[in-house]
């Protein structure tokens, strides 16, 4: 029988991702507590008109018409009239109710109700979401879209949206524009700027490099202002890979090197001072997958937003071959709701790469098909 060569000391691809996690900073984001009541006065909830709900039915005069944003002082509602309002607009003194404009009929120049108004109908009160000094968020909550609008609420300055820079340079003398036979074009270098683009990083594409201590040395010394760099290529075992070296040669802090995945298992994370180090394996598909673990998780902590979940679930209709020790994401096309393996050829197989909707998560060899499985999606 075939011995795996895999070890069992691996890092599993949750740790590393925990160890990513942790190590990166996150911009730092105050606490958010109301600057005044919210809303600050009692506000239209519809469309219609403001009144004294002890009136009933009886018609009433129209004094006006408030919109949102006007001052309410320019009216005040005194027995037998009414004002008209719309969504969002103060309530005039002497008001206390709206009806909407569903439930009025206007005749002989007056409104009149339809329905018997309520004390309180329609109407947002003054403090009824937070009071003045009320904490809304504490300190340290990632940011999202709904957090950034809050801060904004209360009069917190906002920062305007930033990319973060991410440099992409692949590795290897075997890559040059117009190969021979035993030569190659580099499709990593625009693979991975493509999912960086398509991620929201400002992306900086770099000649490839060479396998050359010194020039890995040089790019690594002189970031160009990136935050992230992700090469490929480089980091397993061959006498060409210089990289892990060369990173421990300059001081760099290895947050892991090799992980318990297939394909994928050189993948390398380095922090260079300020500079993160994404060193993902040559093969493409090896490339790709650890980008798309790795990079959104970079992104996410260092633009202060909460760690993001890629995975999804499907069955798969038909059962993956798997001998290995380490779990194995496999290639499929997604339709009607199931996971279709498609026949990759390992992680050089940029065709099936390209024809894949989906890589299907395989932690136990021989998954028969109709089992329930997680996924990644293909950017």
């Amino acid at each position: 029988m075939a011995m795996s060569c895999d070890h069992p000391d691996l890092l599993p691809l949750d740790e590393a991702i925990a160890r990513l996690w942790k190590a990166l900073p996150a911009p730092p984001a105050a606490e958010v507590r109301a600057d005044r009541d919210d809303p600050a006065a009692d506000l239209a909830a519809m469309d219609g008109v403001a009144l004294r709900s002890e009136e009933g039915r009886t018609p009433r005069r129209l004094l006006g018409t408030l919109y949102a944003g006007d001052d309410p002082a320019a009216f005040t509602v005194a027995p037998g009239t009414a004002v008209r309002i719309m969504t969002g607009a103060a309530l005039p003194s002497g008001a206390d109710a709206i009806l909407p404009v569903e439930q009025l009929r206007e005749a002989g120049g007056a409104i009149h109700p339809l329905d018997d108004p309520r004390p309180g109908d329609h109407v947002r009160r003054r403090g009824g979401q937070a009071h003045a000094g009320d904490l809304l968020l504490p300190a340290g909550q990632p940011l999202n879209v709904a957090r950034t609008a809050l801060r904004a609420w209360v009069g917190q300055p906002v920062p305007p949206p930033s990319r973060i820079r991410v440099a992409v340079a692949s590795t290897g003398d075997e890559l040059v524009a117009d190969p021979a036979p035993h030569q190659i074009r580099d499709s990593n270098g625009p693979m991975l700027a493509a999912l960086a683009h398509a991620l929201g990083a400002e992306v900086q594409r770099r000649p490839a490099l060479p396998d050359d201590p010194k020039a890995l040395a040089a790019a690594l010394r002189n970031p160009g202002g990136a935050r992230i760099l992700l090469t490929s290529g480089g980091v397993s075992m061959g006498e060409h890979d210089h990289l892990p070296q060369v990173l421990k040669d300059l001081g760099a802090t290895v947050l892991f090197h090799k992980i318990r995945l297939k394909p994928g298992k050189p993948m390398l994370a380095a922090q260079l001072g300020d500079l993160l180090v994404l060193a993902l394996p040559g093969n493409p598909v090896s490339a790709y997958l650890n980008a798309l673990l790795f990079l959104p998780v970079a992104l996410a902590k260092l633009e202060g937003r909460a760690l993001p979940d890629p995975w999804r679930r499907a069955r798969l209709a038909a059962p993956v071959k798997h001998k290995g020790d380490r779990p194995l994401l496999h290639p499929c096309r997604l339709a009607d709701g199931q996971l279709h393996p498609l026949p990759g050829k390992g992680s050089a197989d940029l065709v099936t790469l390209a024809q894949a909707d989906a890589f299907a998560w395989i932690e136990a060899p021989g998954e028969e098909s109709g089992v329930k499985v997680r996924y990644l999606t293909v950017v």
